[in-house]
């Protein structure tokens, strides 16, 4: 099974004086059959850039600006990493007399 990976955005931060978002909190999810890994993290920007008022804004160009500032391969490849840990653990826990 190949792994599908979904990119949002949980929520914006922005000025109330001028409109225009500061930070973006975004999660991207990886999933592989039974087996998913996801990571969270925020983008900040400079005061008035990017310059679009938040009432004009999509999720699709929000994430186009994480994409800008955040290595979209490298955070799918750490995703993938983690779920082939899943699939084929190199640890793992427990004693031997309680199996």
């Amino acid at each position: 099974m190949s792994i599908t990976y979904n990119w949002s955005v949980s929520n914006l931060d922005r000025n109330t004086a001028d409109g225009f978002v500061f930070c973006a909190h975004w999660t991207c999810t990886a999933v592989d059959g039974e087996h998913s890994a996801s990571a969270y993290a925020t983008v900040s920007w400079a005061e008035g850039t990017p310059a679009i008022p938040y009432a004009n804004l999509t999720e699709e160009t929000v994430l186009e600006w994480v994409w800008n500032a955040v290595d979209k391969s490298a955070t799918e490849a750490s995703l993938a990493a983690q779920i082939a840990l899943l699939k084929n653990p190199v640890k793992a826990t427990g004693t031997p007399w309680s199996a």
